[in-house]
C-alpha cells in the first residue's frame, strides 16, 4: 500500500490566486525590531502572524543583517513542546553571517493556533511550502528563478524531521541539515511491533494533553495505550507523517546529526536516512554527537557552526567552505584538567561506515535458559528512562560508574564472552541470532549488550540503549536475528561481553499475561569496528618543530632579552571570549630555589560560571588571586584575562572588579557618594560606572542615601561588593565575601553572586563556608599545597556518595515519604523542596530505588548522587584542612 501524499509543488501561475489566499500576512500582525551585538551586524527582526487559509495563524520572526540586497533563506524549525522562540539565538548568528531566517511556531505551540499533527503533509508540511511561498516573494532573498528561492532548512528533533519532510515535498527546498530526529516516526515509536509507552506519553504530555492535537491521532495513541499493542492502523498513521515515506524524493544535500545518547531517536534512524538519501545521489554527512534525548553533551556550537558551514557550500555556493568529514562520530577522551570536565574528541572516516563496518565475532557462552514474564509485566526492568535522561538522571550515574540498568532474576537469560584480549572498539550495531520459544502465541523481549568489568560485578549498558523484539508464532520455536542499538563503545582489555535477553522493560509495553520464555544461542555475537573511522593525531609541539633552528636564533634571543620582558605577548584570539584561562601558573616562596606557594596551576574559567575557589590554609588561594589581579608577578606561566595576558597595570584589568579584605569608606558619606567619589578617583568617565545597575544588583534599597557608618556588617559587604561591581567589569573575583555575616547575610550575599553571573558576567568567590560554595557556585577549584586538586562542576565533585537526591514533579506528601524509607536497602528518606533525599544502606543500589519509586508511583524527574561538598573537599585534600 503506497501510503505517501502527492508531493507539494510551488505556484504556478495559475495557482497564484490560491496561493495569495493561503498566505496571508495579517493586518498590524508585523512589527520590527533591531538586536544590538558587539562587532557584528546588527540584526533585524520581523515578527509577523500569518493565516494559512484554512483557519490556522502561524506566528513567525524573519531575521536579516547586514546591507541590503539579495542573499539564501533559511527556514529554522524547533523541537516539540517549543516554539520559533527556542531557535532564535542560532537564527540571529545566521542572519549576521549571511542568511535571511524565518522561524516559525509549529501548529498548536507558542503562539500558532491548529491541532498538533506530527507533522502532517496537509498540515505543517504544507505550513511550510506556504512560507516557502513567502519568502520568494521577500527583495531580501536570493531566487533560483521566480518564486523559487533559494533556501535551506534546519532544527532539532520535530524541526529536523520537518526539514527532511520539505525536502521530499516541495522541490524548492535546496539542502537540509537535521538534528536528532526520525525518519521512521512508526519504527521508532513502535520498534518492531513494540510500543516505547513512555516516551509516546511524554510525546502527549509535552504537546498539552491528547486533546491539543488532531483527533485521528488522540484516537490512535489512546487505543495502542490501552492496548499496549500497535496496530496496522496506526503504523500506517505516523508512516504516512514520516520523512521515510517520501525517502525517494528526498535528493539534496543533507547534514544529518544524531545523539549517541538518544532512546526515542537512536542512531537507526539517521543510519536508514543516509542510505535513502544517498542512493538519491545527493551529498550526505552523518554526525553521531556526544548528546541525545537522553542527556549527554548536545555539542550545539560545534553543531551549529557545522550546519553555517553546510549551508555555506551549498547555499552560498562557497566551494572553500569545510563541511567536514563524510562521517564523524565524537568520542569521550579523558578529563581535562582545567576544568574537569570530559574531553570530547572527534573520530572520522572519508565515507559513512554505516552501521555492519568490520564485524568480528565475539563467541558467547551459555546454556538454554528459560524465564517467566511475569503477570502485569511487574516489576519491570529498567533502563532508559525518558525524562530523568539528562544531568541527575541515568546518565549522570552511569558516568559516574554506577551501574544504572536492572534485571530482575528469573526474568531474563544471558551470555558471555570471555575476557577480550584487547580493547575493542564498538562502532555501530552488534547482531546475534538466538532461538526462542515460548507458551504463549507471542513473545516480546528486549535485548541489550553489557560491557562487564573485571570482577563481574560493575556492568555498563552503553548510553543506555535495548532492542525490544516481537516474536510472533513462538509456540513452536524460531530463530530470530536481533541486531542491537548502534553505540560507540570501547570495550576495554580484560572486560567481557554480556547479552541479556529480559522479559521486561519499563520503558515499554509488555504483555500482562504471564508466560515462560526460552531461549538458546544460535550463533556468536557479531560486533562491527569501523575500521575506517580514526581518530586524528594530536600536533606535534611546537618546539619540536622549531628545535632544528634553535641554536640559530639564540644569540638573537639573548639580545632582546630586555625588550622581551617589557613586551605583553600578543593576544591571543582563540581566547577573546574566555574570562580566565591559567596555564602552567607558579610562584615560589620568597628567597627558596624549591618551595612553592603555588605549583604548575592550570584551570579555565568560563562566562556564566560562578566558580569558588577551595582549599586549606595555605593552599595558594590568595597568591593566586593577587596574580591574577596584576599585583605580583608569577615566576612560570601565564594568566589570560580574555585572551590578554594578565601583567601589572595591564590595561585588560579594566575588565576585573576585585573585592579583597574589604574596602575602606568615608563614614560620614552616604553610600551612594562613596562610590562616587571611588568612580571619580579612577579617571574614567561617570557615565561608564553603571552605578544603578551595580546598586541594583546589590541590593542596597533605600540605604544607598543614609551615612555608611549607620551600616551593618552585611550592609558594608554588599556596598564593597558593589564597588568592585563599577563599570559591570565582565570578571568579579569576591575573597571571602561572606565574612562576619549572619545567614541571612549570608543568603543575601549568595544572591547577589548569582544576580551578577546570570547576566552572562563571571564571578571567582574564594571562601571557606563549603555549604554556601556549594549553593552559590556552579563551578569549583580545588587547591591543596600550591597544586589542583580536581576542577570541574559542583554536582561532578561532589560525586556519588550513598545518599541521591530524588527530584519530584510535585512534593512528596508524608505518607509517600515513609513509604520510600520502609523500602529494602533505605536507611531514610527526608523530603525537601525538591523532592526526597533518600540515604541507601549497605544492600541498597540506585536501580533498585528507581524500580520501587515507580512502583509506588512516586512523580520522579531525576535521580542524582547527593553528597555534601565537605564530604568531597576532605576526601579530595586528605583531610588536611
Amino acid at each position: 500500500m503506497d501510503l505517501r501524499l502527492p508531493r507539494l509543488r510551488r505556484p504556478r501561475p495559475r495557482r497564484a490566486l490560491a496561493a495569495a489566499a493561503a498566505v496571508v500576512v495579517l493586518a498590524g500582525a508585523g512589527t520590527w525590531t533591531a538586536v544590538a551585538s558587539d562587532d557584528a551586524p546588527e540584526v533585524r527582526r520581523a515578527d509577523r502572524v500569518m493565516a494559512t487559509g484554512d483557519g490556522v495563524r502561524i506566528d513567525t520572526s524573519f531575521f536579516t543583517a547586514g546591507p541590503e540586497g539579495r542573499r539564501p533563506a533559511v527556514l529554522l524549525g524547533h523541537g516539540f513542546g517549543g516554539s520559533k522562540e527556542d531557535v532564535r539565538a542560532q537564527a540571529e548568528d545566521l542572519a549576521r553571517d549571511g542568511y535571511a531566517v524565518l522561524t516559525w511556531s509549529a501548529r498548536g505551540f507558542g503562539r500558532s493556533t491548529g491541532k498538533i499533527g506530527l507533522n502532517d503533509p496537509e498540515g505543517e508540511v504544507a505550513d511550510v511550502s506556504r512560507l516557502v511561498d513567502w519568502l520568494a516573494a521577500r527583495p531580501e532573498v536570493r531566487l533560483d528563478k521566480d518564486g523559487d528561492p533559494r533556501v535551506g532548512m534546519a532544527g532539532n528533533s520535530y524541526g529536523g524531521a520537518i526539514a527532511l519532510l520539505g525536502a521530499g515535498y516541495d522541490d524548492r527546498i535546496d539542502a537540509v541539515a537535521p538534528a536528532i530526529t526520525y525518519f521512521d516516526l512508526a519504527e521508532a515509536l513502535f520498534p518492531d511491533g513494540v510500543f516505547k509507552k513512555l516516551w509516546a506519553g511524554a510525546f502527549v504530555t509535552s504537546g498539552g494533553g491528547c486533546a491539543r492535537f488532531e483527533p485521528e491521532l488522540c484516537a490512535m495513541y489512546e487505543r495502542v495505550a490501552e492496548s499496549g499493542v500497535p496496530d496496522a492502523r496506526a503504523r500506517a498513521l505516523l508512516e504516512a507523517r514520516s520523512p521515510a515515506a517520501v525517502a525517494d524524493r528526498i535528493d539534496v544535500p543533507t547534514l544529518l546529526m544524531q545523539g549517541q545518547t538518544d532512546s526515542l531517536f537512536p542512531l537507526g534512524q539517521a543510519d536508514a536516512a543516509a542510505r535513502a538519501i544517498r542512493a538519491n545521489g545527493a551529498p550526505v554527512g552523518v554526525d553521531w554527537l556526544a548528546g541525545g534525548h537522553d542527556g549527554g553533551d548536545p555539542e550545539t556550537g560545534r553543531l551549529h557552526e557545522r550546519v553555517r558551514a553546510w549551508f555555506d557550500r551549498y547555499l552560498k555556493g562557497d566551494e572553500s567552505a569545510d563541511t567536514g568529514p563524510a562521517f564523524r562520530v565524537t568520542r569521550t577522551g579523558g578529563v581535562d584538567s582545567t576544568d574537569g570536565r570530559a574531553q570530547l574528541r572527534g573520530a572520522s572516516a572519508d565515507a559513512y561506515p554505516g552501521l555492519h563496518s568490520g564485524t568480528r565475532t565475539v563467541e558467547l557462552t551459555g546454556r538454554e535458559q528459560r524465564f517467566a514474564n511475569p503477570a502485569g509485566a511487574n516489576p519491570p526492568a529498567v533502563s532508559a528512562l525518558p525524562g530523568i535522561g539528562g544531568s541527575g538522571g541515568l546518565s549522570q550515574l552511569s558516568s559516574l560508574g554506577i551501574g544504572v540498568s536492572l534485571d530482575f532474576p528469573g526474568q531474563h537469560a544471558r551470555f558471555e564472552s570471555a575476557p577480550v584480549t584487547r580493547d575493542l572498539r564498538v562502532t555501530g550495531s552488534p547482531a546475534v541470532t538466538v532461538r526462542v520459544r515460548s507458551t504463549s502465541d507471542d513473545a516480546v523481549l528486549f535485548a541489550k549488550v553489557y560491557d562487564v568489568g573485571p570482577d563481574g560485578r560493575q556492568q555498563v549498558l552503553p548510553s543506555q540503549l535495548v532492542t525490544p523484539v516481537r516474536v510472533e508464532g513462538a509456540r513452536a520455536g524460531k530463530d530470530v536475528e536481533l541486531t542491537l542499538p548502534a553505540v560507540d563503545h570501547e570495550v576495554r582489555k580484560g572486560h567481557r561481553l554480556r547479552l541479556v535477553l529480559a522479559s521486561t522493560d519499563l520503558a515499554y509495553a509488555s504483555p500482562a499475561a504471564p508466560a515462560t520464555y526460552t531461549v538458546s544461542l544460535k550463533s556468536g555475537l557479531t560486533v562491527p569496528t569501523a575500521p575506517g573511522v580514526t581518530t586524528a593525531a594530536a600536533p606535534l609541539p611546537a618546539w619540536v618543530v622549531w628545535l632544528p633552528v634553535a641554536g640559530a636564533v639564540t644569540a638573537l634571543a639573548l639580545l632582546l632579552t630586555g625588550r622581551r620582558r617589557t613586551a605583553a605577548p600578543a593576544p591571543d584570539p582563540d581566547l577573546a571570549d574566555v574570562p580566565l584561562q591559567i596555564t602552567g601558573l607558579s610562584k615560589r616562596y620568597a628567597r627558596s630555589a624549591d618551595r612553592y606557594a603555588v605549583r604548575d596551576l592550570s584551570f579555565r574559567v568560563d562566562k556564566g560560571q560562578v566558580l569558588g575557589l577551595l582549599g586549606p590554609n595555605g593552599a595558594g588561594k590568595t597568591t593566586t588571586l593577587r596574580m591574577l589581579m596584576g599585583l605580583i608577578k608569577p615566576d612560570d606561566g601565564e594568566i589570560r584575562v580574555f585572551g590578554h595576558a594578565v601583567r601589572p597595570g595591564a590595561p585588560v584589568l579594566s575588565r576585573v572588579g576585585a573585592f579583597v579584605e574589604g574596602a575602606g569608606f568615608l563614614p560620614h558619606l552616604s553610600g551612594r557618594e562613596n562610590l562616587e567619589l571611588y568612580w571619580a578617583a579612577t579617571g574614567r568617565p561617570p557615565e561608564d560606572a553603571h552605578l544603578d545597575e551595580a546598586l541594583e544588583i546589590a541590593g542596597l534599597g533605600d540605604a544607598l542615601a543614609r551615612a555608611v557608618r549607620t551600616y551593618s556588617q552585611g550592609m558594608r559587604q554588599r556596598l564593597a561588593i558593589a564597588q568592585a561591581m563599577l563599570g559591570l567589569p565582565d570578571l568579579l573575583i569576591l575573597d571571602e565575601p561572606t565574612n562576619g555575616l549572619d545567614p541571612p547575610q549570608i543568603r543575601e550575599m549568595r544572591e547577589v553572586m548569582i544576580r551578577y553571573a546570570a547576566a552572562g558576567r563571571t564571578v571567582i568567590v574564594s571562601s571557606h563556608l563549603l555549604a554556601e560554595v556549594e549553593q552559590s557556585c556552579t563551578h569549583l577549584v580545588v587547591m591543596d599545597r600550591g597544586r589542583l586538586v580536581q576542577a570541574g562542576p559542583v554536582h561532578d565533585i561532589i560525586g556519588s556518595g550513598d545518599t541521591l537526591l530524588v527530584g519530584t514533579v510535585t512534593p512528596v506528601e508524608e505518607p509517600l515519604a515513609e513509604k520510600v524509607a520502609a523500602l529494602p536497602g533505605v536507611e531514610s528518606a527526608v523530603r525537601t523542596d525538591e523532592g526526597l533525599l533518600v540515604r541507601l544502606g549497605a544492600d541498597g543500589t540506585a536501580p533498585r530505588l528507581i524500580a520501587e519509586l515507580v512502583r509506588l508511583e512516586v512523580p520522579v524527574t531525576s535521580v542524582g548522587p547527593h553528597r555534601r561538598l565537605e564530604d568531597a573537599f576532605l576526601t579530595l585534600i586528605g583531610g588536611s584542612a
